[in-house]
C-alpha cells in the first residue's frame, strides 16, 4: 500500500522532474524567450500495478489526499506538474510528460495530456 507522505514525495519528486524539463526544453528552443502556442497541460493517472484507481479505494483516497484531483471522467489528474512560468504548451507539455515518467518508475499508469489555449 502507498501511503500519503509516500504519494506526496512521489508527487514533489514529479513536478521536480517535471519543472527541470520543462526549463531544459524552453531554454534550448526558446532561448531568447520567444513564445509558441499557448496552452495547458497534465498528467492523468489511471491504474497502478494494473488495475484501475477507483476513487472510494484505499489508494483513490490516498492520492486525493495527496492533492491528485479526481476528474469528471474519474481519472486522477495532476495539473500543470512543473509549475513553469509560461503558458507555451509545448514547454509545459515536455514538463508533463517528465512527471508522467516519474509516476511510471512506481508501477502507474500515467500519461501527459494537453490542449491550446
Amino acid at each position: 500500500m502507498t501511503t500519503v507522505n509516500e504519494l506526496k514525495a512521489m508527487i514533489r519528486e514529479a513536478t521536480e522532474a517535471a519543472y527541470e524539463a520543462a526549463d531544459r526544453f524552453e531554454n534550448t528552443h526558446f532561448p531568447n524567450g520567444g513564445w509558441g502556442a499557448c496552452g495547458f497541460a497534465w498528467v492523468d493517472i489511471y491504474e497502478h500495478e494494473g488495475k484501475k484507481i477507483k476513487g472510494n479505494t484505499k489508494l483513490g483516497k490516498a492520492l486525493k489526499a495527496a492533492g491528485i484531483a479526481q476528474d469528471w471522467k474519474r481519472t486522477f489528474s495532476l495539473w500543470n506538474p512543473s509549475k513553469y512560468p509560461t503558458q507555451n504548451v509545448d514547454t509545459l507539455e515536455a514538463g508533463a510528460r517528465a512527471a508522467a515518467d516519474v509516476f511510471k518508475q512506481y508501477g502507474f499508469t500515467a500519461y501527459a495530456g494537453s490542449r491550446l489555449d
